[in-house]
């Protein structure tokens, strides 16, 4: 089977070094693949997405040299053809399948309200067992069965302990992100996906929905999770904080060369015999 991969940044902030290592990684197995990389924004969460982060993803992906098979051309082609909210149907008819296919129901809670009644922040059940009206406008989540345990990239994860009851609708009208990513990766056949660790879970969740709804694609699909870069103080990189942004560190006299060379260290690879794009993949290919 052909490869298909896909570059998703989320335009909630200016993109960070981390951002930019993971597309080289989803860029260089696609490529040594000869497989199909696709751009996707996800922009469902429009309340963070702003036009300059819009911008800004274009900008960084031509300064680093990644070229993508489909997706948008630009800010306005995204605008004009590409962006999620020009695909509600598509989440609407994922989010109808799974009413029909597993435990799902309306949730009247804040999150004010569920951070009062959870120490831990997860939803401590309070609307579960209500049922769904069929126009109904509230927050939809699904139940996560306490036995819920799945297998991603190696690791067995927890799925309720970890993230349990999980949203697919939010009250605005728009779909979550586990929801989306989900309805996107199947309309498109993704059978690669690149992510930090740190969406360990969020895999997870998505491969408890594909199971629920008998998606075998993506069930089988290769799922490949990276440690996450930090900053000078351990953390995770955080689009909050532009002290690592591209924007800023080219400010700073940043080249090319060092984001690649920040991909070689990670993968393992001697970062010295990188200079290029085209040197980092020969490598890769020589012994990623």
């Amino acid at each position: 089977m052909s490869v298909r991969s896909r570059i998703a940044p989320t335009p909630s902030g200016f993109l960070h070094l981390g951002n930019a290592v993971n597309f080289l990684l989803t860029w260089l197995l696609a490529r040594r693949a000869g497989g199909t990389l696709a751009l996707r924004i996800d922009d469902a969460d429009c309340a963070r997405t702003r036009p300059e982060y819009i911008e800004d993803i274009f900008v960084q992906l031509e300064w680093l040299g990644l070229g993508w098979d489909e997706g948008p051309g630009g800010p306005a082609d995204f605008f004009r053809s590409h962006s999620q909210l020009l695909r509600l149907d598509r989440y609407r008819l994922l989010l109808a399948r799974l009413r029909a296919a597993a435990e799902v129901f309306p949730c009247a809670c804040s999150r004010k309200q569920i951070r009062s009644q959870s120490p831990s922040g997860l939803y401590p059940g309070t609307c579960r067992g209500r049922k769904l009206l069929p126009r109904e406008e509230s927050a939809i989540r699904v139940h996560v069965p306490p036995e819920t345990h799945l297998e991603v990239d190696g690791s067995v994860v927890a799925l309720c302990r970890e993230m349990g009851d999980f949203l697919l609708w939010r009250r605005d009208g728009l779909p979550a992100y586990q929801l989306a990513s989900l309805a996107d990766d199947l309309a498109e056949g993704i059978n690669l996906i690149v992510r930090g660790e740190d969406l360990r879970v969020s895999t997870a969740a998505q491969l408890f929905l594909a199971r629920a709804l008998g998606e075998q694609g993506f069930l089988a699909a290769e799922f490949r999770h990276h440690p996450l870069l930090t900053g000078q103080n351990g953390s995770k990189l955080s689009k909050s904080d532009n002290a690592l942004s591209l924007a800023v560190m080219r400010r700073q006299g940043a080249r090319p060369r060092d984001v690649y060379r920040a991909a070689a260290r990670l993968l393992g690879l001697a970062a010295e015999r990188v200079e290029s794009l085209t040197d980092l993949l020969a490598l890769f290919c020589e012994g990623g």
